[in-house]
């Protein structure tokens, strides 16, 4: 049951990552920015899909989202504050929508 979950976390925390980084992508960001967002997603994704916090699914994937951005929104913040808007709406949107996926999928299952 743990690995399905882990599996399911990598694979919907991969999916994130892509749609989080298509419009950096559009935007012409660079390599490093795309794939620091990508594989945060998908840690993001693990961590949900394995922590067992008693809250609200959606919930728990916006704070688990937004833990793991902290480190990187404190570096992006420092030099472009501007741009921690679009992050923040991001995630969000993504990490509410991993949460319930995540969870959603589990039960299913």
């Amino acid at each position: 049951m743990k690995t399905k979950r882990i599996k399911i976390g990598i694979l919907l925390g991969m999916a994130a990552g892509i749609l989080d980084v298509i419009p950096m992508i559009v935007q012409n960001l660079t390599w490093d920015a795309n794939l620091s967002a990508f594989t945060m997603w998908v840690v993001v994704g693990f961590l949900i899909a394995t922590i067992d916090l008693h809250i609200n699914p959606i919930a728990k994937g916006i704070l688990i989202a937004f833990l793991a951005l902290m480190p990187s929104a404190i570096l992006i913040g420092w030099q472009e504050p501007i741009s921690l808007i679009p992050i923040t709406i991001m995630t969000i949107l993504l990490g509410g929508l991993l949460g319930f996926a995540i969870e959603k999928i589990m039960k299913k299952g």
